[in-house]
């Protein structure tokens, strides 16, 4: 039996039942997987680079989901986009430099297509629903600026 979160007509899962998001744990798990079989050259390069920005796709879902007002979901919601793209990029990459094959990169485009298209309706459903406008208004939610004072001190200098 799930549990119930959130009362956003996404299901007993929360953010986990999203079909974006499912989609973007199969692009992470391909990118760990690729990433495993890079040459030990690339650890900190085109691994490392692979797999920050398919963490940062379900991440930013994550996110996203868990902030109150609506601009401040679709503001995270469109990083995981952007992810998504850059995950892809990073297959293609690694396909450019022989490191992947035809057939992963074309899956992981269609995984891709799929999960911004389903991402795509869920910013649209949130902008519609524009949860918290009423009690913020428009803008974006932020801390208070804090202001800094900093005074230089010198030995030996007068006051």
């Amino acid at each position: 039996m799930g549990r119930k979160v959130g009362n956003e007509g996404q299901g007993e899962l929360g953010f986990e039942g999203l079909r974006f998001y499912q989609l973007a744990l199969e692009l992470l798990k391909a990118a760990y997987r690729l990433a495993d079989k890079l040459p030990p050259y690339e650890k900190y390069n085109l691994a490392d680079q692979l797999r920050r920005a398919a963490v940062s796709v379900t991440l930013n879902i994550a996110e996203g989901y868990g902030r109150y007002h609506y601009l401040d979901k679709i503001r995270f919601l469109y990083i995981a986009r952007g992810s998504l793209n850059e995950t892809l990029s990073a297959f293609i990459s690694e396909h450019a430099v022989g490191y992947a094959d035809e057939e992963l990169v074309n899956w992981v485009r269609n995984t891709v297509t799929e999960a911004e298209m389903a991402l795509n309706g869920y910013i649209g459903f949130i902008y519609k629903q524009k949860r918290g406008h009423e009690a913020f208004g428009n803008k974006y939610i932020r801390d208070d600026t804090v202001e800094y004072t900093v005074s230089i001190h010198t030995e030996g200098a007068r006051d």
